[in-house]
C-alpha cells in the first residue's frame, strides 16, 4: 500500500500551534504520522537547534551569527538547555495523544553535513572547515540519535515501526564546494565522497542499531542519491521539482535494491492542488523510471510546510492521502 506522510515542519509561532500540528498529523495521516516541527517558535525549535539540543557530547550556545560549539564540558549553555526542554515539552504533548494508537511513526533529525554548515567552531567559521570538528559533531549526533529513538519508543508505546528521517538539504552543496565561508568571499573546500558517505553512515547506522529505520530527506538539486543509499539509507524522501535525469536512475536502482521512495509531489508554498493532479504527477514519474506503486512508495510535500498558510496544511495532507489511495487503486 502506498503511504502519505509529511516532511516535518509546520507553520506557527506558539505551543498551541505545535499542539494543533500534532492533532492534525495524527488525525489525517494514518499511514505514517510524525512529530511536527514548528520552527516559528524560535531557533531552538528550528532544525539545527532541535538536533543540537538532542546531543550531550558537545556544548553549544547561540551567538548573533547562529549556533556555535563551545567545548566538551558536559555543561550545556542556556540556549542548548532551552532547545532540549522544548523538545521534551513536544514529546510530552505527543505522548498524551498516542497512548491508544498503534502503527508506524516518524521523527526527524538534522543530518551531520547540514549541521556542519549551520554550526560554527569556537574560534569562528563553520564546523565544515575543520575535519576533526565535523567528525566530532557527527559522532555526538549519532550517539544522541540512538538515545532519542529509545525515548520516542518509550513515549509512543504502540509504535511497531519507527522511521528516523535524517534531513540533509546541504549535502549537495558540501560535495560541490558551494558552502560560503564566514566572510562570504570564499567557499569551503568540497568534501570527498568517501568521507561524506562515512560520516552520514555513522548517523544512519546509529538509527538502525537502535531498532529504527533510517531515511534521508533532501530537497536540494544535485543530491547524490546513490551515495545516500550506499551510506545506509533505507528510505529516500525526494522533491520531484528538483530532480534531473541522472537522479532518476539512482532512485530507481535504490528502490529496486529495497529502499522506500517518498515522492515530494505537492508544492508546500504554492496553490493547493487536488489529489487527482498529485496522483497523476506521481504516476507519470513512476512510468518514466519504470516503477509501480506499492508498499515501498509514499507521497509527501516537496519540502517542509513551515512556509505554507496554516489553513492550507490540512488540505495538502488530505490531498496526499487521497492521492496515495488512488495510486493503490490503479496498481
Amino acid at each position: 500500500m502506498s503511504l502519505a506522510t509529511g516532511v516535518g515542519s509546520h507553520p506557527g509561532e506558539t505551543q498551541h500551534d505545535f499542539d494543533e500540528a500534532v492533532r492534525m498529523v495524527l488525525d489525517l495521516l494514518p499511514d505514517l504520522p510524525y512529530l511536527p516541527e514548528v520552527p516559528g517558535r524560535g531557533v531552538g525549535a528550528a532544525m539545527t537547534g532541535r538536533t543540537l539540543g538532542l546531543q550531550t557530547g558537545l556544548d553549544v550556545d547561540l551567538q548573533p551569527a547562529g549556533w556555535r560549539l563551545t567545548g566538551t564540558s558536559g555543561a550545556p549553555g542556556r540556549d542548548q538547555r532551552r532547545a532540549r526542554s522544548l523538545l521534551g515539552q513536544d514529546l510530552d504533548a505527543l505522548e498524551e495523544r498516542v497512548q491508544d494508537r498503534t502503527g508506524a511513526f516518524k521523527v526527524q533529525v538534522t543530518g551531520p553535513w547540514t549541521l556542519a554548515t549551520t554550526t560554527e567552531r569556537p574560534r569562528g567559521d563553520k564546523v565544515l572547515a575543520d575535519h576533526g570538528a565535523r567528525r566530532d559533531l557527527a559522532q555526538s549526533v549519532a550517539e544522541a540519535v540512538g538515545e532519542h529513538v529509545a525515548e520516542v519508543r518509550r513515549r509512543v508505546p504502540g509504535c511497531d515501526r519507527l522511521v528516523v528521517q535524517v534531513d540533509e538539504p546541504a549535502l549537495a552543496a558540501v560535495l560541490d564546494a558551494r558552502v560560503p565561508t564566514a566572510s562570504g568571499w570564499g567557499r569551503h573546500r568540497a568534501v570527498d565522497r568517501p568521507e561524506a558517505s562515512d560520516v552520514l553512515g555513522w548517523v544512519l547506522g546509529a538509527v538502525r542499531e537502535a531498532g529504527a529505520e533510517p531515511w534521508v530527506h533532501a530537497c536540494a538539486a544535485g543530491t547524490p542519491w546513490s551515495l545516500v543509499h550506499g551510506a545506509g539509507a533505507e528510505g529516500l524522501v525526494v522533491d520531484l521539482d528538483v530532480l534531473v535525469a541522472d537522479d532518476l536512475e539512482q532512485l530507481a536502482l535504490a528502490h529496486e535494491a529495497g529502499a522506500a521512495l517518498v515522492l515530494g509531489v505537492a508544492d508546500p508554498t504554492g496553490p493547493v492542488v487536488g489529489y487527482q493532479d498529485l496522483a497523476v504527477r506521481a504516476e507519470r514519474w513512476l512510468d518514466v523510471v519504470g516503477l509501480a506503486p506499492g508498499e515501498r512508495l509514499g507521497l509527501a510535500p516537496g519540502c517542509g510546510l513551515a512556509g505554507a498558510a496554516a489553513a492550507d496544511v490540512p488540505r495538502v495532507l488530505r490531498a496526499l492521502v487521497d492521492a496515495a489511495r488512488r495510486l493503490d487503486d490503479r496498481a
